[in-house]
């Protein structure tokens, strides 16, 4: 299979982090991780291109926002993924930047045909 764009998992939970890598690259996707705010900071000032990120807001503090506006400021594009459906993180969310808001649980390839239709149109 062809490796398509890649795809920035920001997420707190190690072995989260770690099983959305694997499933993503298993649909053809280069991937890169961060589990911390240094770890995003790094990709976000880096040279690295990510035509995607998936932030996962689980286990972070409200700076996270910064983050999101950094990443909106740099034009990656990003969906928030939230554990759950609430008016106010979507509200948060699309004020930041968002594409869009993901509730979980997702599907693997639900999740890839949102990714497919972000990144390769």
């Amino acid at each position: 299979m062809t490796q398509k764009a890649a795809v920035l998992v920001v997420d707190s939970n190690s072995s989260n982090l770690e099983l959305l890598t694997q499933q993503l690259q298993g649909e053809g996707y280069t991937t890169r991780g961060a589990a911390s705010m240094a770890e995003l900071d790094e990709v976000i000032k880096g040279e690295e291109v990510i035509a995607l990120a998936l932030i996962d807001l689980s286990g972070f503090d409200h700076g996270i926002w910064e983050r999101c506006d950094q990443m909106r400021r740099a034009k990656i594009p990003f969906i928030v993924i939230s554990d759950q459906r609430s008016p106010a993180v979507t509200r948060e969310s699309i004020k930041h930047g968002a594409r869009g808001v993901l509730v979980k649980p997702i599907g693997v390839k639900e999740l890839a045909g949102h990714i497919r239709t972000l990144v390769d149109g």
